[in-house]
């Protein structure tokens, strides 16, 4: 059975894709995960660990406005860490963590919460600009426990993101091989 890490692999190089990554909880956890399966060098272009909270606007572009006012926990710097990790590193797919593993509340959230994001390529279909995605998670556990699952349900928000792109493009060919019917 392969892992979640080792099906984006195999997405991605099918597809000719890359993918980048953004961590603040996990620590380098979600890059550790993808560069363990085998041939992560065909899709694996490189992290971003931005643990500290200003890192996040130097490194990855999230607005500084944003982390003012509702600390780094919060859907929209997920979603900006993707976009900007994705933008920095010249990659098809951004994906991004940030949340609060514990063991004590940041930002006003409690441990647990948790936001994990994807940036991909434009979307024609549907006409998101960036292909962006964010799951709000309220994780239980301990801080081991929440960054693990952190990571598994990146990598599963990347391999749900990839597969309805890759279904999407069946139908576009089979549409073009049918003759437009």
């Amino acid at each position: 059975m392969s892992s979640p890490a080792a099906d984006v692999v195999r997405l991605l190089a099918v597809k000719g894709e890359t993918v980048a990554v953004a961590e603040s909880l996990t620590g380098g956890l979600v890059a550790a995960e993808i560069t363990a399966a085998p041939g992560a060098s065909k899709a694996f272009r490189g992290s971003v660990t931005a643990y500290a909270t200003e890192l996040k606007h130097e490194l990855l572009g999230v607005d500084a406005t944003l982390l003012e006012q509702h600390g780094a926990v919060n859907p929209q710097v997920a979603a900006q860490m993707a976009a900007g990790v994705r933008k920095a590193l010249g990659t098809d797919w951004g994906i991004a963590t940030t949340g609060v593993a514990g063991p004590e509340e940041q930002d006003g959230q409690p441990v647990g919460t948790v936001f994990v994001a994807v940036a991909g390529p434009v979307d024609q279909g549907s006409g998101s600009a960036g292909g962006g995605k964010v799951e709000a998670l309220r994780l239980n556990g301990d801080r081991a426990e929440i960054r693990m699952e952190s990571v598994r349900s990146v990598l599963a928000l990347l391999l749900t993101e990839l597969a309805s792109e890759h279904s999407g493009n069946e139908r576009a060919q089979d549409t073009e091989r049918n003759g437009g019917f």
